[in-house]
């Protein structure tokens, strides 16, 4: 038989090259000998590529936190990405938030097993996130805190990034440790959290007798991220995991565009999931479904790495901090004058 030499040359082009273990190798040189590989390997390789290109870019990059990764232990290696800019504007569900006020309080997240009687937890007091143990009296400690955080606040509708931003001026003030709101409101990086009542955030805050609650203005939040969008020169979307924060990170292009700005979608896409696409929903959704939509470029870089999130987030983090050791990035202008003008609508 003979065969098509053309379309053979369109598809060989690079050998799978082994891996060879060097004791002396930085993680760095290894997801760099891991991209001359296969499967999981080469994208855990190539995320790591593709945010590294995002950061000696001119880029602002959305970073979406879901999952109940602080509790997982991740707490610090987010506070690293916000102190050293490698995210500028992070996206996360209301339960990461808590864990992290939790966390910055003073309080602990404690080793576990998914193999015991709820049943008996229950009994003792102790709340579990699969292998992950927590006190009910220390959340409840937590709790407190946000309650009594929200009533030293003029009675008015908030972003969330207004209300973060505060709280995280505020546990700056009280504790020593550092958490993902305190360092965000050191560094500048912008925080958001759409889905806020989803939370023990939203229980904390509900629990003022009345109608006299505080109000958040989600839609606040929408303009302004996709007037970050709008502005940017490129921007870069990194997931760890998908649900809430990924839709609305997507979203800011769509948003853009209906306002008639020019957004060509984003030009970098990197995603963490654990989920399948083939179920219909969006946490495993793929970022060339994302294209029909017009959230992702046409032209982009993107690529997804199937695995667990507290695998491989701490090996691309890594390496990206070998790679950026002494390099200066060039932030981005996330300023919010005029975010709320809409100067005109797609259907004007």
């Amino acid at each position: 038989m003979k065969f098509d030499a053309a379309k053979r040359k369109k598809y060989i082009k690079r050998s799978v090259n082994p891996v060879r273990i060097d004791p002396d190798a930085s993680i760095s040189d290894l997801l760099k000998c891991m991209g001359q590989t296969a499967f999981q390997g080469k994208n855990l390789s190539r995320a790591a590529d593709v945010w590294e290109e995002m950061l000696k870019g001119n880029t602002t990059i959305f970073f979406g936190l879901a999952g109940a990764l602080v509790p997982a232990g991740m707490r610090e290696l987010m506070v690293y990405l916000i102190k050293n800019r490698y995210i500028d504007c992070l996206v996360s569900t209301g339960a990461n938030l808590f864990h992290d006020i939790h966390e910055t309080l003073g309080w602990r997240h404690w080793q576990g097993s998914h193999a015991v009687d709820d049943k008996d937890l229950r009994d003792a007091g102790i709340d579990r996130m699969y292998d992950v143990f927590a006190l009910e009296e220390e959340f409840n400690s937590s709790d407190e805190y946000i309650y009594s955080f929200s009533n030293t606040l003029e009675r008015r509708p908030y972003t969330t990034r207004e209300f973060l931003y505060l709280m995280g001026e505020d546990l700056s003030k009280r504790s020593r440790k550092e958490g993902i709101l305190t360092a965000a409101y050191k560094a500048g990086v912008h925080v958001y959290c759409p889905a806020i009542g989803d939370s023990s955030i939203g229980i904390a805050l509900a629990l003022k007798d009345g109608d006299d609650h505080l109000l958040f203005d989600v839609v606040g939040d929408v303009k302004e991220t996709a007037h970050l969008t709008s502005r940017a020169r490129n921007s870069g979307i990194v997931f760890a995991g998908g649900g809430t924060p990924k839709n609305f990170i997507q979203q800011t292009e769509v948003t853009a565009q209906m306002m008639c700005k020019r957004t060509p979608g984003h030009k970098y896409a990197v995603q963490i999931t654990a989920d399948a696409p083939h179920w219909g929903g969006l946490s495993g959704c793929t970022f060339e479904e994302a294209q029909s939509w017009g959230k992702i470029a046409k032209n982009s870089k993107r690529v997804t790495v199937n695995s667990d999130t507290t695998i491989a987030l701490p090996i691309i983090v890594s390496a990206l901090a070998q790679r950026m050791n002494g390099v200066k990035r060039k932030l981005p202008d996330l300023s919010l004058k005029n975010a709320f003008r809409v100067r005109k609508r797609i259907w004007d």
